[in-house]
């Protein structure tokens, strides 16, 4: 019996683009600005596709990207060790180890503050 061929993945910035494309409505346009926001924050930052959602890494997971209903969500696997001066958490708050950020339509996201946390998430994946 042959076994079937696999095609190759489709590369994971390819996917994100899909997923963004396939909200025409804010919740495309926050997922595409806060990819923008990681990417100018951390010019080295790997896009992945996990778990039929974007990641974005850099010496280990760094957020993953959910469009939900009413929220884009950004998840934060080590976000209860980040620093989070002005707040940007707001869900997932009661668990050890992470944090996550709801966006619903019609929020803005704290650009320069949302860089310097992803800043220090690099920073605490990359520690020695």
């Amino acid at each position: 019996m042959k076994k079937a061929a696999i095609a190759p993945a489709l590369p994971a910035a390819q996917l994100i683009d899909a997923r963004i494309a396939e909200y025409p409505d804010w919740r495309g346009d926050v997922l595409a600005r806060v990819r923008a926001l990681i990417h100018a924050a951390d010019p080295a930052v790997v896009e992945e596709w996990k778990w039929s959602v974007p990641v974005w890494s850099h010496g280990g997971i760094l957020c993953t990207g959910e469009v939900y209903k009413k929220a884009v969500k950004l998840t934060f696997p080590k976000g209860a060790s980040l620093p989070d001066p002005v707040g940007l958490f707001n869900a997932s708050l009661d668990g050890n180890a992470r944090r996550a950020i709801d966006i619903p339509e019609g929020d803005q996201i704290d650009e320069d503050a949302f860089k310097v946390l992803i800043l220090a998430a690099v920073a605490l994946n990359t520690a020695a």
